[in-house]
């Protein structure tokens, strides 16, 4: 397993992450698909305090718990859900995050956590509250770094301006190029690691694709076009499988430190593990994706 650096920090982490959110509920299954991605050589897992409530987390820090030096574990926070689990509000206020760090550290087992990361955010957010909430977090020990979950470019410039952040979570896929086209290089000229959510494209990057298309096609690729560029894509693979191409072509990036599929069975951890550790894609391979892929840019949140 190859690992990299998440920003100016001293987190060191496996290229290729355990998204933890499709684990289940189920502790004795999750924690058999853990302890496999950490013997794969896996040390990043990504969870969030929504997940199923908390429960996402309890399965986690369940996991782990025989194991937690070996495990850099990032979880989120902003998402206030009520206690009937009925639904959610956002809530990044200084007062709810220092409270809801505690819940998480209960959930986790753990009195420290790796990467603490704000679950979203708008423009109008109380953006200065929030990273003194992060800052002082970070001064208690309760957690060592802080990052934000984000696809808006308006919120990811103001926290690069004024915060700590070391990471910035984003969907980004050979089928959503968007952080190309103007984040990526502002995250990389600040060392601000990218996190890549979604590489899999939900499972349209993967040899099963024909059963994940839908009619209603995929962000800005119509159907049609999705179809005809992942065929495509297929014929200039040569000895690869697609699920390779879409893991490489992220790690391509300097500037992302890891990307997390999810998984929830050993076979797909032990997939993504392969796929991941297989060669780097040339300069020939990812141009030639970019010109059976047409990138996008973000439309909203300016």
């Amino acid at each position: 397993m190859n690992y990299r650096t998440i920003g100016n920090s001293d987190l060191l982490v496996s290229e290729i992450g355990l998204g933890c959110m499709s684990l289940g509920t189920e502790k004795n299954k999750a924690r058999a698909i853990i302890d496999r991605s950490l013997d794969l050589g896996i040390n990043y897992l990504d969870t969030a305090d929504l997940y199923d409530f908390g429960v996402n987390e309890e399965v986690v820090g369940s996991a782990i718990k025989h194991r937690r030096s070996e495990v850099i574990v990032a979880t989120k926070v902003g998402n206030k859900f009520d206690h009937d689990k009925e639904g959610w509000s956002w809530d990044p206020s200084k007062a709810y995050i220092k409270k809801a760090v505690k819940d998480s550290l209960f959930r986790l087992g753990t009195d420290y956590i790796d990467l603490y990361q704000l679950h979203g955010g708008t423009i109008e957010d109380p953006i200065d509250e929030t990273i003194e909430a992060f800052e002082e977090l970070k001064k208690e020990g309760m957690i060592r770094y802080y990052g934000i979950s984000s696809i808006r470019p308006n919120v990811i410039r103001e926290y690069v301006k004024k915060s700590s952040i070391i990471s910035v979570m984003m969907q980004y896929s050979i089928l959503d190029q968007r952080p190309e086209e103007e984040i990526i290089n502002l995250l990389s000229e600040n060392s601000v690691s990218v996190i890549a959510r979604g590489p899999l494209a939900k499972g349209l990057l993967t040899d099963k694709w024909r059963e994940k298309i839908s009619t209603n096609g995929y962000l800005h690729l119509s159907n049609q076009e999705l179809t005809q560029s992942i065929e495509a894509l297929q014929k200039s693979l040569g000895e690869r499988h697609l699920q390779e191409y879409a893991l490489r072509y992220c790690l391509y990036q300097q500037a992302v430190a890891a990307v997390i599929p999810g998984a929830s069975s050993i076979e797909q951890v032990e997939d993504n593990v392969k796929s991941a550790m297989s060669a780097p894609l040339t300069d020939e391979e990812v141009n030639g994706i970019k010109e059976i892929i047409r990138a996008d840019q973000y439309q909203q949140h300016r």
